[in-house]
């Protein structure tokens, strides 16, 4: 493992340095409590997507900013390339999902590279559809995951096997019936250049109050919608 990867942590800590504020400043602009932007630092906490896009927005930065761990040289964004590994890659992981983010040196990215790990196994456990501007495109790695969209009938994914959908409509990658891994690369666009709404389940325990809504909370969909989406069966994607 490369102890040199970028941790949330470590992006927050810098972030703070470099803008000289103490943990207590940057509570104030940002709404986190101190003790939970403390914990964050030293990697006893993580943060969902709520609290992420909360910092984004009161800082006024770009989410991939936020993530990005490197000084991009002036006047070369349009010749810009990043060869990294998984282990170089930060790492952020929720109750549904485990994160990889791929190359975060690059600022601004117009794509977000993702290696992921899938870790729900029903839609009860995910909670509630996940909803957000741009794309999104994932390929299965390994195992076998069942992709719940909110317009759809669920569908199985084999290894080998891609799926590419408005990321506006409420989804979620489940593991499919009798599999306990599975992992997918995945591509992000964002039209807002906001990180994707991948992270939106709460952060985990004594974040200091309960999350923020976000335009992109997936709250907003219908009653009569969620019903449908628990009570549909996937469906093995066919093969060509």
């Amino acid at each position: 493992m490369n102890n040199d990867a970028p941790t949330l942590g470590s992006l927050i800590r810098n972030l703070r340095t470099q803008s000289g504020w103490t943990l207590q400043e940057m509570s104030d602009k940002t709404g986190i409590p101190r003790s939970t932007l403390a914990k964050v630092e030293h990697g006893r906490l993580t943060l969902g997507y709520d609290k992420l896009m909360q910092i984004s927005k009161r800082l006024n930065i770009r989410m991939s900013e936020l993530f990005a761990s490197g000084d991009e040289p002036a006047g070369r964004a349009m010749t810009r390339r990043s060869v990294g590994t998984k282990d170089s890659a930060l790492r952020v992981e929720t109750p549904n999902y485990e994160y990889f983010f791929l190359c975060p040196d690059l600022r601004k990215k117009r794509m977000i590279p993702i290696f992921g790990r899938v870790l729900a196994k029903s839609v009860e456990e995910f909670g509630e559809l996940i909803r957000h501007h741009g794309e999104e495109f994932i390929y299965v790695l390994t195992g076998r995951v069942a992709v719940h969209t909110e317009f759809y009938e669920p569908v199985i994914l084999e290894p080998g096997q891609c799926a590419y959908i408005d990321s506006s409509m409420g989804h979620a990658y489940i593991l499919a019936p009798g599999c306990d891994e599975a992992s997918l690369l995945a591509g992000c666009t964002s039209s807002d250049d906001e990180l994707l709404g991948l992270l939106r389940t709460p952060e985990q325990q004594d974040s200091g109050g309960p999350p923020s809504k976000s335009p992109h909370d997936a709250s907003s969909r219908s009653p009569k919608k969620a019903r449908r989406t628990k009570k549909s069966t996937p469906s093995r994607l066919r093969k060509a």
